[in-house]
């Protein structure tokens, strides 16, 4: 008997449970699967992975050599580009056997004046650094557990003070710890239960954090005062409704804290100076459903004032891409447009610093940065970064100072590992800082990337981004092909480099991102038109990229495999109920696949937010239909479907396992067809997976093994 047929497909018992909404019945025979405490789901989810594992069994030594393919490729022992702040240059180091980070900091060099004393120290990962101190080791602060994620990571603007935090569960709920730098000794204050993120006040004596509520929605900002008992601490902003997140930072200037409250549509600020801790915020400008805005502080002909980007009305239009205007901080209602709104480009972002603006923005579906040089009596002439490259992502790195002559900037493509340049807004000069090392030999050149377009079935085009290895299939041929997708939350699938990928680009694989509607990469009516009752747009745009792939010939039914997770996932469900015919497999991340039972659960973590998203089915029959009308769950249909892997994690908060595990359950007991059906789920993981480097390594390995078997070239 072979492994494969020695171990069962599991098969979940039947407890039909009725959900009534708008006269509409639905039974669902799955739902006992959402109690985690019963051990008899314990047991169903610890068949399933072992069921997975003997169905993959045959893979390990594939695995095992994808695993060794990463982790060659990948410089064990490395640093990342010192960053200055104050009278420190602030980097991390990783370490050869070591799962996680070592934060670290060295004196800047007092001696050195103008450029020299911004340019970065060229560190050696094998040579003594005068002045090293280890600030955090997450190596130590991981030990024992199964589980580790850093939370905050900020030290106070002294650099005497560092608040901490961290999470050993993966329920994404940290405990804040802090130290002091100059004896390197923990300090008393310890809090528990708060949302990843510190702020310190201007003279590092108080320091700001955040709570979540029940449904792990940040809601409440509080001022702790060092030494001072937790049970002291200072509620200053809580947000009731449910809708809305909230964060606090501070101004690049150091001159403002900042609190924002946010839901998808709608945002609001509240501003306090630094140096007064225990004030009280005032709103910058109220909130009003449908406009977001940001505010940022810059001095402009030396006078304080606010760069507000929105996307309110301007003279009768809503700027959906939105606009940036200035105004005074003392009244930011008084708006003075700056730059109007383009239907091509979409402004995201703008930094401001002592002599310049930063502007982030995309234009034709890629990213693109801008430096604004301020003179005495307002702006200059604003410079775009150019790249010799067709696809490519760019965005501002860590720029903490607000004088500092050069701006760090990153730069990658699917076949250009990470760059870090240095770019001096005087001179125009780019500075090469690092790149990624990738060992082993990489070459650029042995690789393509590509821009292609589909035609979605209403016309409208649709980006597809595609690379692959030169040579490695024969020319004219189908081509075995990965076709990711996601298509949610304005979230744009920008091209970067990956070592991973190259494990499936080198044994003939081509790797492509269907860009659908309901992402960000073309503009906010991109994201418009993929949501609510347009979300279905996000299925027929990705079917649209495969049917083009297909009928183009770069690949085949045969070879073409779906990916997707999280709302990825359920792009991923939705198109194996559209067209299974077109996939040979599909691979679900924390897919979240039984969209309409969440969404109508205010309960759930995350659901009451989400209405923005989806609608509220709750509220609004026309929802519900639309809903259930694409609900991956609820749609599944007997006939033959694709390969399916669905990864998920026991302790996810925001697409809970229980998606998947019904999902799964429903397709075994429904589908016809052998193709394989697997469900894994990692008993002591979060949203993100496992934790560690060489987890997430072997992770991405039992994945990628997966995709090949799938498509025949597990053998290659």
């Amino acid at each position: 008997m072979s492994v494969e047929s020695a171990v069962a497909a599991p098969i979940a018992k039947t407890v039909p449970t009725e959900r009534v909404h708008h006269g509409d019945v639905f039974v669902d025979e799955y739902e006992w699967l959402r109690d985690k405490e019963d051990p008899e789901v314990i047991s169903h989810l610890q068949a399933e992975n072992a069921y997975t594992e003997a169905q993959t069994a045959h893979l390990q030594g594939l695995r095992e050599k994808i695993f060794e393919e990463i982790k060659s490729r990948t410089q064990e022992t490395d640093l990342s580009v010192p960053t200055r702040m104050g009278e420190f240059w602030y980097y991390s180091r990783s370490y050869e056997g070591k799962q996680y980070g070592v934060h670290c900091r060295c004196p800047i060099d007092a001696q050195a004046e103008g450029i020299d004393a911004w340019t970065p120290p060229r560190l050696e990962v094998d040579s003594e650094i005068p002045g090293e101190q280890v600030l955090l080791d997450s190596n130590e602060l991981a030990a024992g557990h199964a589980y580790f994620a850093l939370g905050a990571f900020s030290v106070s603007h002294d650099g005497n003070l560092l608040a901490y935090s961290v999470d050993t569960v993966g329920d994404e709920r940290y405990t804040l710890r802090f130290k002091d730098l100059r004896t390197g000794e923990p300090l008393a204050d310890e809090i528990a239960g708060t949302a990843p993120g510190a702020t310190w006040s201007l003279d590092g004596s108080h320091v700001f954090y955040q709570t979540v509520d029940e449904s792990w929605r940040p809601d409440t900002v509080w001022r702790h005062r060092l030494g001072a008992e937790t049970a002291a601490d200072v509620k200053v902003f809580h947000e009731p409704d449910e809708r809305y997140w909230v964060s606090i930072g501070s101004t690049r200037s150091e001159k403002y804290l900042m609190i924002w409250v946010g839901s998808k549509i709608t945002t609001e600020g509240w501003v306090l100076e630094s140096d007064d801790p225990e004030g009280d915020f005032r709103i910058i400008m109220p909130r009003r459903e449908g406009v977001e805005y940001s505010a940022e502080h810059a001095v402009i002909g030396g006078e304080d004032r606010f760069l507000i980007l929105h996307n309110d009305v301007v003279d009768g239009v809503k700027a959906e891409n939105f606009v940036l205007a200035e105004a005074p901080v003392a009244d930011p209602s008084n708006l003075t447009l700056l730059i109007g709104h383009r239907d091509d480009v979409r402004l995201e972002d703008v930094d401001a610093f002592a002599d310049h603006l930063v502007l982030s923005y995309r234009r034709e579906a890629l990213t693109r940065v801008a430096v604004w040089p301020l003179t005495e009596s307002g702006y200059g002439e604003r410079r775009e970064l150019e790249f010799d490259l067709e696809l490519f992502a760019v965005g501002s790195g860590a720029n903490p100072e607000w004088t500092q002559p050069t701006l760090r900037i990153g730069l990658t493509s699917f076949i250009t590992p990470m760059q870090v340049f240095d770019y001096v807004p005087a001179t125009g000069a780019l500075l090469l800082r690092k790149e990624q090392p990738v060992l082993g030999g990489y070459d650029a050149n042995d690789y393509e990337q590509q821009r292609d377009w589909a035609i979605a079935e209403d016309g409208t085009r649709i980006p597809i981004s595609l690379v692959w290895k030169k040579g490695a299939v024969a020319e004219g041929e189908p081509k075995p092909l990965l076709l990711y997708g996601y298509g949610s939350y304005e979230a744009s699938m920008d091209p970067s480099f990956s070592v991973a990928r190259l494990s499936l680009l080198d044994r003939g694989m081509v790797f492509a991102v269907a860009h659908v509607r309901g992402g960000g990469e073309m503009g906010r009516l991109w994201y418009e038109n993929g949501k609510t009752l347009t979300k279905k747009n996000t299925f027929t745009d990705f079917v649209a990229c495969a049917r083009h792939l297909i009928d183009t010939g770069r690949t085949a039914p045969d070879r073409l495999v779906a990916d997707g997770g999280s709302a990825g996932g359920l792009l991923m469900g939705a198109v194996a109920n559209l067209a299974p015919e077109l996939f040979r497999g599909i691979l679900a991340n924390v897919p979240f696949v039984d969209p309409l039972t969440s969404i109508l659960d205010p309960s759930l973590p995350l659901t009451v937010i989400e209405w923005d998203e989806w609608g509220n089915p709750l509220a609004d029959k026309d929802v519900y239909e639309y809903m259930k009308s694409y609900s991956p769950y609820e749609n599944i249909e007997a006939k033959d479907y694709p390969a399916i892997l669905a990864v998920t994690s026991l302790n996810d908060t925001r697409v809970l396992y229980v998606e998947p595990a019904k999902w799964v359950a429903k397709l075994r007991a429904t589908k016809t067809g052998d193709a394989p059906l697997l469900l894994k789920t990692e008993m002591s993981a979060g949203h993100g997976g496992v934790s560690g480097r060489y987890e997430k390594w072997k992770e991405v390995a039992f994945e990628h093994a997966w995709v090949l078997d799938t498509v025949g070239l597990a053998d290659e």
